[in-house]
């Protein structure tokens, strides 16, 4: 199976590449932005799925998911996402998207969740749909997705990134790209001072 995977986050697309391809039997190609992605298309490549991540650059969110599915190289198109809430991932499988992936899943879930895809099936996370998409009431907190206050408050804890991946069910590198992120998010320079911030604003 051939798929395409386009993630402005370059940890991320490594990953789920190299999850994909140690199954055997999955052909990825990667990229950073949605015109690269259109370019993959254009140059008469085909492709058994397409993985967009919502908010990477010139996606303009369900416009480019639409955009994508009128090529025809591509024969499944599915998002990917760490901020998308539940309205957004209903527009989207509504709109007749492969599925919706949240960033929270496992890498093994992730893979998983493609091969499904890739079969014709659609893939829509029960969990995350359930999930009340009240925001946190903290400043701080409401700027996270809700994977990245538990890595957070993993930090806050003192515990390794072995030790939060174990706890949240992820891998070092998934959890790895969390930290990176929210340490952005929040203004922190590294884990002791994203923990400071958290306990001195009262996340937790």
């Amino acid at each position: 199976m051939r798929i395409l995977i386009a993630d402005d986050h370059d940890l991320l697309r490594d990953t789920l590449k190299l999850f994909l391809e140690s199954e055997g039997d999955f052909l990825t190609t990667t990229v950073a932005s949605f015109d690269e992605a259109l370019a993959q298309l254009t140059s008469g490549r085909v492709f058994d799925l397409v993985l967009l991540d919502y908010s990477m650059p010139g996606m303009n969110a369900l416009e480019g998911f639409q955009r994508m599915a009128s090529m025809e190289g591509a024969k499944r198109v599915a998002i990917i996402s760490g901020t998308a809430n539940r309205q957004i991932a209903e527009r989207i499988l509504s709109a007749g998207a492969a599925g919706f992936l949240p960033k929270t899943l496992s890498a093994r879930s992730l893979v998983n969740a493609v091969r499904f895809m890739a079969m014709g099936e659609q893939y829509a996370p029960t969990e995350f749909l359930r999930a009340s998409d009240s925001a946190p009431l903290h400043p701080l907190a409401a700027r996270l997705s809700r994977r990245e206050l538990d890595v957070l408050k993993g930090l806050t804890e003192g515990k390794s990134n072995k030790e939060i991946a174990r706890d949240l069910d992820l891998r070092e590198p998934t959890v790895k790209l969390h930290i990176k992120t929210l340490y952005r998010k929040i203004g922190a320079a590294n884990r002791t001072q994203a923990a400071l911030l958290a306990r001195e604003a009262g996340v937790f």
